[in-house]
């Protein structure tokens, strides 16, 4: 499904409001939240407000959306706790449908990053 808001995806609840967050980036497109079990000592995802149900469902309309996404995930990894490049860094992760490892079906990408070990998959 790909509409403005599912009213059953907890990421949409999220983004309405319905459910609290640690926020950590919000505008009129993108939200950027802590992660409730997080794998690293950073661990945030960042979704669009739009309900998109996965990598997927994206066409040609989301590229902007996508690069913003992009953009905004080493600005807002630093803020969080990363080192810069290339001592520090993070990992961008998308995981899309079943076998993609997918729990929650609106599209999501996790940046998680810090100091290691925290090599989970």
């Amino acid at each position: 499904m790909s509409g403005e808001h599912d009213p059953n995806c907890i990421f949409c609840k999220i983004v309405r409001g319905e459910i609290p967050s640690r926020k950590v980036h919000e505008d009129e497109e993108l939200l950027a939240f802590h992660d409730i079990h997080p794998w690293a000592p950073v661990h945030f995802l960042m979704v669009p407000k739009q309900h998109i149900a996965s990598m997927a469902q994206v066409d040609e309309h989301h590229a902007a959306m996508l690069g913003r996404m992009m953009v905004l995930a080493s600005r807002l990894a630093q803020q969080e706790g990363c080192a810069p490049y290339p001592h520090g860094g993070f990992r961008l992760v998308v995981n899309t449908g079943d076998h993609g490892g997918q729990e929650v079906h609106h599209l999501h990408m996790h940046v998680i990053g810090g100091p290691r070990p925290w090599l989970k998959g």
